[in-house]
């Protein structure tokens, strides 16, 4: 089956890779002839994407069932020799092949939305109860888990104890929509042993000029080097239980407070990578950061076209971006009720100026998604794609009511994260009976090595809108 799982894998990744050379087809075809895409190749670079992206999710959901299947083999290979002890965990299956027999062994995944193994309770009767059934499971499921993820088990880098996979996933899952922003960064698993990360970072680089004449000296300026760090910042989070809870009932609860921390976590993430104030063990946001760049949305009666209009700011903020970075940003970043407000916005005659589709029969100041969403990706302005995240602030300014709109090269900015890690804890909550649960996980965030790859557009013109 992981031969089969292996060949389909390899035939989608090929599908995969024919998909993103017609993307760049047509982005290199109008970039040579120096303009923007027109109506026919936006629709169908838009439909080779969204193939794309159902390509990449299948791959991933394929890829995760090989390694599950591998880490079933892994489980073969380190219990067969206990076969016929009595373990009820394994099931085993004799398989006759040509020559030999063999016993097949698999274990499913040990804890399960669906099953009443609670990982939490199993958590803590193994380690203040001496439950040597529960410790088992808890091994079991870290050395399944190691296995599939790659997770190092040193202390410190994941090794501690690791949530069953789906407890990830579902952490994963749940907190997406909370931090929209933070999963547009160039993600990457953060090292262990480390509370700053440093980058490299060229301050000032060489030049060159024309030499005067013949057998003169040329042009000598050498570059000079600075770094850039970023703290490894904490997240934490915990949940106090009934112990009754924990031990007697027949529903594990994982599922309940995993969704509920998830969701806290996403949104304080995110609150970091927007606005974190850099100081007191806290990361340096977009919002804080020196060296960005302003621009000024001044309307008595903000509009998004005409002069001085949010559209113009727009371009402002690109041209500046183009201008200093040397390379486009590819993201507009604004909160659910600016977009709300744009897709109000109409023209002198009634016509709205953000239409559903690219077939408008006017000139459109941007194009809305085929769906109304909350968070995530909503349309386009100026060819750029357009995110509203709710996590950013709306009490900015003298009157405390501006939301910033926020363009950027997000390919910048990088952001690193660590696994999940989980304890359970019955200190100082024996006398209620009581435990407590924490989850927990580090992050570090760096937007600093090219500042200038960030406009905030804010103002007067920001102000809580009117409809």
């Amino acid at each position: 089956m992981s031969d089969a799982r292996r060949a389909t894998l390899s035939d989608l990744r090929a599908k995969r890779r024919e998909a993103k050379n017609a993307m760049r087809t047509i982005l290199d075809k109008a970039k040579a002839e120096h303009r923007a895409l027109n109506v026919a190749e936006e629709a169908e670079f838009d439909r080779i994407e969204a193939d794309y992206r159902a390509l990449d999710d299948r791959a991933e959901e394929l890829d995760e069932q090989i390694r599950a299947d591998d880490a079933a083999s892994h489980m073969q290979r380190a219990y067969a020799p206990k076969i016929g002890e009595g373990n009820s965990s394994m099931s085993t299956t004799a398989t006759r092949m040509p020559g030999y027999s063999r016993f097949q062994v698999s274990e499913a995944e040990i804890y399960r939305p669906d099953g009443g193994t609670s990982y939490f309770r199993d958590l803590f009767t193994s380690q203040h109860k001496g439950d040597s059934d529960a410790a088992d499971r808890i091994r079991r499921n870290n050395a399944m888990q190691y296995e599939k993820r790659a997770i190092s088990t040193t202390a410190g880098s994941g090794g501690e104890f690791v949530p069953p996979a789906w407890l990830e996933t579902q952490f994963i899952k749940l907190a997406r929509p909370g931090r929209v922003i933070a999963d547009r960064a160039t993600y990457m698993p953060l090292p262990a042993g480390t509370d700053v990360i440093n980058l490299p970072k060229v301050n000032t680089g060489t030049a060159e000029a024309v030499q005067g004449t013949q057998n003169s000296a040329i042009q000598q300026t050498d570059m000079t080097t600075t770094s850039v760090g970023s703290p490894v910042v904490t997240i934490a989070g915990g949940q106090t239980l009934s112990l009754q809870l924990v031990e007697q009932s027949p529903v594990a609860m994982d599922q309940v407070i995993l969704s509920d921390l998830a969701a806290d976590y996403a949104m304080k993430l995110d609150q970091q990578v927007i606005s974190g104030s850099g100081t007191g063990g806290a990361a340096t946001g977009l919002l804080t950061l020196a060296g960005t760049t302003s621009v000024a949305w001044t309307q008595a009666t903000p509009a998004l076209g005409g002069a001085g209009g949010l559209y113009s700011k727009i371009a402002q903020a690109i041209q500046s971006i183009h201008t200093s970075r040397f390379l486009p940003p590819d993201a507009i970043l604004m909160h659910p009720r600016r977009w709300a407000w744009v897709t109000a916005q109409s023209d002198a005659n009634g016509r709205p100026l953000i239409v559903p589709d690219a077939s408008g029969p006017w000139n459109a100041a941007g194009v809305q998604a085929g769906e109304v969403v909350a968070e995530g990706y909503v349309g386009k302005i100026l060819g750029l794609p357009v995110y509203v995240d709710a996590n950013l602030p709306t009490n900015l300014g003298a009157g405390t009511n501006q939301d910033p709109i926020i363009l950027a090269r997000t390919s910048d900015l990088f952001l690193w994260e660590s696994h999940i890690r989980a304890e359970a804890f019955p200190q100082t909550y024996a006398q209620n009976m009581s435990l407590f649960c924490r989850l927990y996980s580090y992050i570090s965030f760096q937007a600093a090595r090219y500042p200038q790859s960030i406009a905030i557009i804010s103002g007067t013109g920001s102000v809580t809108p009117s409809f």
